[in-house]
């Protein structure tokens, strides 16, 4: 099932249930409960959000080994977390704006994001998939300039539009062998699959789980794999114009375009 978010001309945010090229409308919340009212729009009538507004971002670091390999950095013995400001997400067809402070070395980062359905605390590797909702695609938008001079992250994974999500949350989804890509302008940039994650979604579940409770609502980025910008030579960088996609199978295409910030 296809979980939406969405505006019609009326301004309001409403969920529904996507099938094919028309939305049934829903009343509700899907971190609750969604009853269908019988009421159908076309998807192209509408404008998508991001499926989901976090309570918590929560992101992994070279959660791939060939990302690892590429940048340099030695294999985590355990999930290497980093957080993302809620304030950066944006939703399908939204610009990725290029920041004032650091408009140079903008990077993409095609992932699977995961959404935790229910309130999560020390939930074992087993049982962890029943907390989760389901699925969506992510962009870990990052300014490498300040990744690189801040000596953490926070910064430069958190301006505003640096988390796209969508274009919908997909409920029935294994996510342990997953085609994932990232197409900059229709070229291939990242082609991978989630069953190459270092940890997996249940272990990352898990494991998060014994250090904080994960509310209903929060969003996991599992990591990227190899095929970065900056790790390219030469690399490559975002810039005004171009598009960016990323695409995993089952789910579906995640774009956006690329923008100066006003």
């Amino acid at each position: 099932m296809r979980l939406v978010r969405f505006t019609e001309q009326d301004g309001r945010t409403r969920y529904g249930i996507a099938e094919g090229d028309t939305i049934t409308v829903a009343r509700g919340n899907p971190l609750s409960r969604l009853t269908r009212t019988g009421r159908e729009v076309r998807l192209s009538e509408v404008k998508l959000l991001a499926p989901i507004a976090p309570c918590n971002l929560l992101a992994l670091g070279r959660n791939y080994k060939a990302h690892a390999d590429e940048v340099g950095g030695e294999v985590p013995q355990a999930p290497l977390l980093f957080t993302k400001a809620t304030s950066a997400v944006i939703g399908p067809d939204e610009p990725i704006l290029l920041p004032r402070a650091a408009p140079d070395r903008v990077d993409y980062e095609a992932e699977l994001a995961v959404v935790i359905k229910t309130r999560a605390r020390h939930v074992s590797e087993r049982d962890a998939l029943a907390y989760v909702l389901g699925y969506t695609c992510g962009n870990d938008v990052s300014a490498r300039d300040c990744q690189s001079a801040d000596g953490q992250w926070a910064r430069a994974k958190s301006f505003d539009t640096f988390a796209p999500l969508g274009p919908w949350i997909e409920t029935d989804l294994d996510p342990a062998s997953c085609n994932i890509r990232c197409r900059l302008n229709g070229n291939i940039m990242q082609d991978s699959n989630t069953s190459l994650m270092i940890f997996s979604v249940p272990y990352v579940i898990s494991y998060l789980s014994r250090c904080m409770t994960l509310l209903p609502g929060t969003v996991i980025l599992t990591g990227t794999p190899a095929g970065c910008g900056f790790a390219r030579q030469p690399q490559v960088w975002l810039r005004p114009g171009d598009l960016v996609e990323v695409e995993i199978e089952g789910i579906g295409v995640l774009r956006n375009s690329v923008q100066k910030e006003p």
